[in-house]
């Protein structure tokens, strides 16, 4: 592509109420929606997250349960039609991409993905939007994938040009800031600062301790490596992702390669 694009993300504890099943956070996506529009980047992909659409199935129906993987699948099938339909609303030209139509998984990792369509639909201008789906998985029959994966693959993929992964927290901290007040934000970590960041948290074999940034942090390595940025930055506050979309400064944490 002759403009690399820009992937997006959105976390799944930002657009739904994550301690209500099935319950989108109607204001904070038309918010984000409107943030989107105003800040009028192009071409750009959307990869948005599960929260209780997504999860609570996911945990409850294991993968030898095929309904289970129907239930999860059209679950975030519902969420994204309600946000499709509010990007266009906004005159925003969203395209749904359902990821268990495109993509094969191998022991959870992606395996197999055509692209070719995704590619199209940005050369065309269109907003591609996909998310966290239930897909199938050539060692385990199917599994779920992690929106986190999908937005660290799509970049390398489509060689882009930054990722804007918006979450629930002002970015990342030394230890969980929703139950330790001492935590202190990282402004910006390089990439082997991000390998010595999760030897520490192996050897410390805390699974979790910056409040659900460990998944994000090791999907986020490969992109380093390839030299495309990122940055997490706090999507439940207003402006902050238009702000990170205009590269305007606003708090948050730049991962780089170095």
């Amino acid at each position: 592509m002759s403009v690399k694009p820009t992937v997006l993300k959105l976390g799944g504890s930002v657009i739904t109420k994550k301690e209500k099943t099935l319950t989108p956070n109607l204001p904070a996506i038309e918010r984000l929606t409107k943030e989107i529009s105003r800040a009028n980047v192009s071409p750009l992909v959307l990869v948005h997250g599960g929260g209780s659409f997504g999860h609570p199935l996911g945990y409850k129906n294991d993968a030898t349960q095929t309904l289970g993987f129907c239930e999860t699948h059209q679950a975030m099938v519902t969420l994204n039609k309600l946000i499709v339909d509010t990007l266009i609303r906004h005159n925003i030209p969203a395209v749904a991409v359902s990821p268990s139509s495109c993509v094969v998984t191998k022991s959870g990792r992606i395996h197999a993905m055509m692209e070719e369509p995704l590619k199209r639909l940005l050369q065309t201008g269109f907003v591609p939007v996909l998310y966290g789906d239930a897909v199938v998985d050539s060692d385990l029959g199917f599994t779920i994938l992690s929106g986190d994966q999908l937005t660290a693959y799509l970049a390398v993929r489509l060689n882009a040009s930054r990722i804007i992964m918006g979450i629930d927290l002002d970015g990342l901290y030394t230890t969980d800031p929703k139950v330790d007040s001492s935590a202190r934000l990282i402004k910006r970590v390089t990439l082997e600062e991000l390998k010595e960041m999760i030897e520490q948290i192996e050897e410390s074999r805390v699974t979790d301790v910056t409040g659900g940034m460990l998944g994000k942090i090791v999907e986020l390595m490969p992109v380093a490596e390839r030299g495309i940025p990122s940055f997490i930055v706090n999507a439940a506050k207003p402006k902050n992702v238009y702000m990170a979309l205009k590269c305007e400064k606003v708090i948050g944490t730049l991962v780089e390669r170095g």
